[in-house]
C-alpha cells in the first residue's frame, strides 16, 4: 500500500522518525526484553557452574554459582551497554571527529606526528583531521552508518550496504589531491596526501577496507594504521614547516 499495511495499524512516532531516531526508541522499548534475557542467561549460567564446581568437590559450589552467574550478567550487560554506544555518532549524540581527533593526538604525537583539526582548502575542500609526521601526511575524515551497513569492497569498488561508495570515495581522494598540492607548493616539501576514513557504526569487513583510493577503519585503528603505512620519509625540520604551512593556508573551520 503506497501509505502503510491495511493490516499494520500506523504508529505516529515513527511516521517522520528518522532510521537513528527509530532505533533509539526500539532499544528503549526492547529495554524489558533485555532484562529478561539477561536474568535468564545469568541464571542458566549460576546453575551450570553451580554444578560444575559440585562435580568438581570445589568447597562452597553455591558461592561459585552466584558469582559465576553475576559475571554471565554484567557481561551480557556490558556487550550490550556497548552495542548501543557503537551507535552513539550515528544517532548524533557524540561528534566522531571529536573522538578520532582524540585517539590520533593520544597515539601520534610521542612518534613525531602533528594533528590538525578541522581544516580546509579555501574555496575547495574540507576534512576533519590533517595528520603530519615522519610518516608521511594524511587527511583523516569521518563518517557514521547505521549498524545494518555492509562496508565492504568488490572488484576495487566500495560499496555502503547495496551502494556505491564512489562519492564518498571520490571526495576525499579529490580532497587530498587539492590539500596535497597546496601544502607542497607553499612550504616547498614535496609532500603526496592520503585520504583515510574513520567509520563509526555499520559493519567494516576486515581490519580495514581499501577501495577507489580511499581506506576506511574503525576509529580505534587509525593511529595503528598510520603508523604501520609509512610512504614518506619526513625529517623533524620538514614535519615542522609542513604543520606551520598547514596552519597559515587551511582555513579552520568552526
Amino acid at each position: 500500500m503506497p501509505n502503510g499495511s491495511i493490516y499494520v495499524p500506523p504508529d505516529d512516532k515513527f511516521k517522520w522518525g528518522s532510521p537513528s531516531v527509530m532505533y533509539e526508541l526500539r532499544w528503549r522499548e526492547t529495554r524489558s526484553e533485555r532484562r529478561r534475557r539477561r536474568h535468564f542467561m545469568a541464571g542458566a549460567g549460576a546453575i551450570l557452574i553451580f554444578a560444575l564446581a559440585l562435580y568438581r568437590g570445589a568447597p562452597l559450589p553455591f558461592l561459585f554459582g552466584i558469582v559465576g552467574g553475576g559475571l554471565v550478567w554484567g557481561a551480557d550487560a556490558v556487550i550490550s551497554w556497548r552495542m548501543f554506544e557503537a551507535t552513539a555518532v550515528w544517532r548524533g549524540k557524540r561528534s566522531g571527529a571529536v573522538r578520532t581527533g582524540r585517539l590520533l593526538r593520544r597515539s601520534l604525537r610521542k612518534h613525531g606526528y602533528r594533528v590538525l583539526d578541522g581544516r580546509a582548502v579555501p574555496g575547495k575542500a574540507s576534512i576533519d583531521h590533517l595528520v603530519i609526521g615522519p610518516g608521511g601526511v594524511y587527511i583523516v575524515d569521518n563518517e557514521a552508518w547505521s549498524p545494518d551497513t555492509d562496508i565492504a569492497a568488490y572488484g576495487g569498488r566500495l560499496f555502503l550496504g547495496e551502494k556505491y561508495g564512489s562519492k564518498v570515495a571520490k571526495e576525499l581522494v579529490d580532497a587530498a589531491a587539492a590539500m596535497g598540492e597546496l601544502l607542497s607548493r607553499e612550504s616547498g616539501v614535496p609532500v603526496e596526501i592520503s585520504p583515510l576514513l574513520a567509520v563509526h557504526g555499520g559493519r567494516l569487513r576486515g581490519p580495514f577496507v581499501s577501495a577507489e583510493g580511499l581506506i576506511l577503519f574503525l576509529p580505534r585503528k587509525a593511529a595503528r594504521y598510520i603508523l604501520g603505512d609509512a610512504h614518506a620519509d619526513l625529517n623533524e625540520e620538514q614535519v615542522e614547516v609542513l604543520a606551520r604551512t598547514a596552519a597559515r593556508i587551511l582555513r579552520r573551520m568552526s
